[in-house]
């Protein structure tokens, strides 16, 4: 009597290999957990990893963020003119008339830049107090593309119009749920999971805490004198070290590599010049040179990682700026190599 033994199975043998193929890839998979407060760049990390790991996006792809940017455009301009008129400044009679081409747009429907919205939106953006209003943006919540997509509002408004990778980069959408972008680099499977940042948002953290090879911790570090979109009073910066204190002290990373991303430095260099990091840190005696406020910032993160961790952790730092392409890569091979060899030891 014929006999069929399990291993001989065809459908086992099938079984057992993706049994094999799944254990071998896990084992050299990587999970990297982007975390961080609202508005810190997460989002823009990970569509630069799009670009950079997964051959980019397609004209498809960049056609259908076209909405989502005259959506930022249209909220900034409004934002721009409800806070003008909050300052107590004066538009001319001309700007009044352009403002009521903005306020009529629906926004029950898509919008799309016409050539009397392409005209009201220039018009507004070179009006005075419009100018004076932006400079005043930290005391509002206003999207720190604003200026880009403002600036570049007539070649954003042509009938041939295909988004850049700069405009890609530069949209802003809250982030809801999870968010995963795979990739492999150098036969290493990645993934990076991105999850909301608002605080209505982080109860949904805590499902993505197993197996993270280590965290990338988002911080705005421009936004030292600004509050959050929440509830328009809590410090960002402040915000930024309470839940930076809150995962240092969670059990899930007891082994976790910890990464902080101090975004937004390409802001943050120009502001400091105007604007002292006292607003933020009233202890803080040093010059506003961008090496002593970065070192004092850098550390008020080293020290709560220090006295917060049971472990004895290093925390590895970068300065970045989620919109250049370039540092970006760099900073990620820096990151990949820290990760690897961390891996490596264990």
């Amino acid at each position: 009597m014929a006999c069929c033994l399990a291993g001989e199975d065809p459908q086992h043998k099938r079984i057992q290999k993706e049994l094999q193929v799944e254990r071998k890839n896990a084992g050299r998979t990587i999970k990297l957990l982007l975390l961080g407060a609202g508005d810190s760049g997460k989002s823009t990390i990970a569509k630069q990893m799009k670009i950079i790991h997964l051959e980019g996006y397609t004209t498809q792809e960049r056609l259908s963020f076209k909405l989502t940017i005259a959506n930022n455009i249209l909220l900034a301009v409004r934002t721009l003119l409800l806070q003008c008129s909050r300052f107590g400044y004066s538009l001319s009679s001309e700007s009044q008339a352009q403002s009521k081409i903005i306020e009529e747009i629906s926004t029950e429907k898509d919008p799309s830049i016409t050539d009397d919205i392409f005209h009201a939106i220039v018009h507004l953006w070179h009006d005075d107090s419009i100018q004076k209003t932006f400079n005043r943006s930290s005391e509002f919540q206003l999207s720190d593309s604003t200026s880009y997509y403002l600036n570049n509002i007539q070649r954003i408004s042509s009938q041939e119009y295909i988004p850049t990778d700069q405009d890609l980069l530069r949209t802003r959408i809250r982030t809801t749920g999870v968010l995963e972008t795979v990739f492999c680099v150098d036969d290493i499977i990645f993934r990076l999971v991105d999850v909301g940042g608002q605080r209505s948002e982080r109860r949904k953290w805590i499902h993505c805490f197993e197996d993270v090879t280590a965290v990338i911790f988002c911080v705005a570090i421009s936004e030292y004198d600004q509050k959050l979109f929440e509830d328009n009073q809590t410090n960002r910066m402040q915000e930024s070290l309470v839940i930076f204190k809150q995962l240092c002290e969670a059990q899930w990373f007891y082994a976790t590599s910890f990464i902080v991303f101090f975004n937004k430095i390409d802001i943050f260099e120009e502001k400091i010049k105007q604007v002292p990091l006292t607003v933020c840190f009233p202890s803080y005696t040093g010059a506003a040179t961008m090496e002593e406020t970065t070192a004092y910032i850098k550390n008020q993160f080293h020290e709560i990682l220090h006295d917060n961790c049971k472990t004895n952790k290093t925390l590895y730092t970068h300065l970045t700026c989620a919109t250049d392409t370039g540092n970006i890569r760099a900073v990620f091979d820096a990151v990949r190599d820290i990760i690897l060899n961390k891996t490596l030891d264990r």
